[in-house]
């Protein structure tokens, strides 16, 4: 499948991050379910897994980014929700980021003016050792632009948290201003908020037991096993769809 990926960046690790749409506690647990279904399937590839943040991870394999590219968009949920005393049927939804963990000379060469970025200090919710939420080593950078933010809570020192969050925020726009072609990082002045389109899958838990692909118009029937990381299927049917116009790198 690697004759497929021959994108500039599809060698490179990829980092995800889920965002859960509107719907309250159906909506962020549709996000937790996602983030597990890719820490599953990034397991069974046998590919390195950090989790750097909130519903964020780090994939470390072999064309990580290129196998997943193609994930990011939205994805839909319907299901009895868990949250109903009626028992009533709920449709949820989730955006999933895709990036490129660009090497570290391609960061270097992005200079972000200090007026515009701002950098939070919280405590840390994650592995970490005593430290957690007893000092404040999780960080969190805003470029306050175009309303971009990454944070890290992986390391146990601030320093190291606050390097791990700009070097996100370094990919993040880079990845905007290479998608949108522009050359200056001064051209993304307006308020950049994630995609939410029309969405590329939706999974179905009921009435029936379903999940569709929207763009290959691939359907699988079973997707408990889905939601268990096994994407196989849905990854190589995208990468032997068409590249989209306006579709990430």
């Amino acid at each position: 499948m690697f004759s497929n990926l021959t994108g500039k960046y599809d060698k490179l690790n990829a980092h995800l991050t889920i965002f859960p749409g509107a719907g309250g506690d159906d909506a962020k647990d549709w996000a937790d379910m996602l983030f597990n279904m890719y820490l599953k399937y990034a397991q069974k590839r046998n590919w390195k897994v950090i989790e750097t943040g909130d519903r964020s991870l780090e994939i470390k394999g072999d064309y990580a980014y290129g196998n997943l590219k193609k994930e990011m968009g939205v994805h839909r949920l319907v299901r009895i929700s868990p949250f109903s005393a009626k028992k009533l049927r709920h449709t949820s939804f989730a955006l999933v980021e895709i990036i490129p963990v660009f090497e570290a000379v391609e960061l270097k060469n992005l200079n972000i003016p200090p007026e515009d970025f701002r950098v939070e200090f919280t405590r840390s919710s994650g592995p970490g050792g005593q430290n957690v939420n007893k000092r404040e080593t999780a960080v969190r950078v805003v470029h306050i632009p175009t309303g971009l933010a990454c944070e890290s809570q992986a390391e146990r020192g601030q320093g190291q948290n606050r390097e791990k969050a700009m070097n996100l925020l370094k990919a993040k726009l880079l990845h905007m201003m290479q998608t949108a072609q522009m050359k200056e990082i001064s051209e993304l002045r307006t308020k950049v908020k994630p995609e939410w389109g029309s969405q590329i899958r939706s999974y179905v838990l009921h009435p029936y037991k379903q999940v569709v692909d929207h763009r290959t118009k691939l359907k699988l029937h079973n997707p408990e096993a889905v939601l268990e990381g096994d994407l196989d299927k849905f990854i190589d049917a995208e990468l032997d769809f068409p590249m989209q116009e306006n579709h990430p790198i």
